[in-house]
């Protein structure tokens, strides 16, 4: 079952390569953008250029589903990640359109167990757990006043773009042959090759008519050791890789001066304890769940980045 979808925040890296996939998937694709970003944003869609939220809810009208694909700056989450959700489920419930969120593993904490699946208690310990959790809060909220929701949960992206972990540190200085890694080696996390995670909500999105009011779904994405990650990176660029390391003391004790540091610090905690997403609720809803082999995908990431040939 396809439809129009609205894609808020169709210049951003998750924005833009839904808002491409589902137009290729042969859905009608309206995307949202902040004024000026417009050349940002793919081609073949209808593009709205706005900062106004009553503009936004208008062209919410007559959509299916609804992308909140919306990103504050990472420092400026406290003043606009609540705000941006407001103006998604107000969009929602005007439009009666099926609305879906993009959820991380924030939510659950320091105190994190290695399996994470839908039944997994919130136990914030960053101020962004604690705001990614009031998040969720509004949108079930927003379920109970008649507005069917879908989160689907993923660890940090990697693929189609910039603006990662993946190409903001860890391959930064590749050319050097020179990994920075977060965490410990031999420390399992969760990582989502972005193209996959999109052909998850794609399928969701058609299927949106048989899911419950409030749907929360784990992507299963790669759940690897760094040790496995880079040696991945190292095969697909062909290079020997000698590998640094995040001084997360120091990046604490600047943080008090430094407020990317600061943010950082508080979810340093991801890199040292062991996590993965259990992704069985996701492959009784859709049957196979989109997988790209690791080496198919950091090799292909890395040609994005133009960082092998």
């Amino acid at each position: 079952m396809k439809g129009q979808i609205l894609v808020l925040g169709a210049a951003g890296r998750l924005g833009f390569a839904a808002a491409e996939a589902f137009r290729d998937d042969g859905w009608s694709v309206k995307g949202l953008v902040r004024p000026g970003a417009g050349w940002r944003a793919p081609k073949g869609i209808d593009l709205i250029e706005t900062n106004d939220r009553a503009v936004a809810v208008k062209e919410a009208r007559g959509t299916d589903v609804i992308l909140h694909a919306l990103n504050a700056p990472y420092t400026g989450w406290a003043q606009h990640a609540l705000p941006l959700t407001y103006s998604a489920i107000e969009a929602a419930e005007q439009s009666g359109a099926t609305l879906i969120f993009p959820g991380n593993v924030y939510n659950y904490g320091a105190g994190m167990p290695e399996v994470l699946d839908e039944t997994t208690p919130m136990q914030p310990t960053s101020r962004k757990g604690k705001i990614r959790e009031e998040m969720e809060l509004r949108l079930r909220e927003a379920s109970d006043r008649g507005v069917r929701t879908v989160v689907l949960r993923a660890g940090d992206f990697f693929g189609r773009g910039r603006g990662s972990w993946f190409d903001l540190v860890l391959t930064k200085e590749l050319a050097k042959n020179k990994i920075t890694y977060p965490g410990p080696l031999d420390v399992v996390h969760e990582w989502a090759y972005l193209p996959d995670y999109i052909d998850a909500l794609i399928k969701l999105a058609a299927i949106r008519g048989k899911l419950g009011q409030y749907e929360v779904f784990g992507f299963p994405g790669h759940a690897v050791t760094g040790q496995e990650f880079i040696s991945a990176i190292a095969r697909a660029s062909g290079r020997t890789l000698k590998v640094g390391y995040i001084n997360w003391w120091m990046m604490r004790t600047i943080g008090s001066l430094w407020s990317m540091g600061r943010e950082l610090s508080e979810i340093g905690y991801l890199w040292q304890v062991p996590h993965r997403i259990d992704g069985a609720k996701l492959a009784a809803a859709i049957g196979a769940v989109p997988h790209t082999p690791l080496a198919t995908a950091v090799t292909r990431s890395l040609k994005e980045l133009g960082a092998i040939a």
